[in-house]
């Protein structure tokens, strides 16, 4: 029997559909799991709330935070922060990455834009706190 001739058609498709299941169930497989556990509550409009923490400290003992937040916001509002908890905030201020008009710092801490726009540190005395945006 000639493996890859016109009579082995059928073999060739199931070859082919196998290989692309392979290469395409770890993929989505993979994206699924980055996402987090599955979050099946309501947030209250105009809210949001933390679903997951993340802590990690890197070679230089800079600690870094991550978290995963579930907000429902209002028309006109997308998720921010407000007083370092997360909120939601104008669409505005977010768009043209006026990152301090949010006020995402505690009381008594000053908000600097970051130079690069790409999100804000707050810091008092000697302690300073840096927020990158993601997406």
């Amino acid at each position: 029997m000639k493996l890859w001739g016109r009579s082995a058609w059928p073999v060739q498709v199931a070859f082919l559909v196998a290989l692309v299941m392979l290469c395409v169930d770890p993929v989505s497989a993979g994206s699924r799991n980055h996402r987090g556990p599955t979050v099946s509550y309501q947030v209250k409009q105009g809210t949001c709330e933390v679903v997951a923490i993340h802590r990690c400290c890197n070679k230089n003992k800079i600690e870094e935070r991550s978290q995963t937040v579930k907000c429902s916001c209002f028309p006109g509002q997308v998720a921010g922060t407000t007083r370092a908890r997360p909120s939601c905030v104008e669409a505005s201020i977010v768009a043209q990455k006026w990152w301090c008009q949010m006020h995402p710092c505690m009381d008594g801490e000053e908000c600097k834009v970051l130079p690069d726009l790409t999100g804000w540190s707050c810091s008092t005395g000697n302690k300073v706190k840096t927020t990158k945006v993601t997406r």
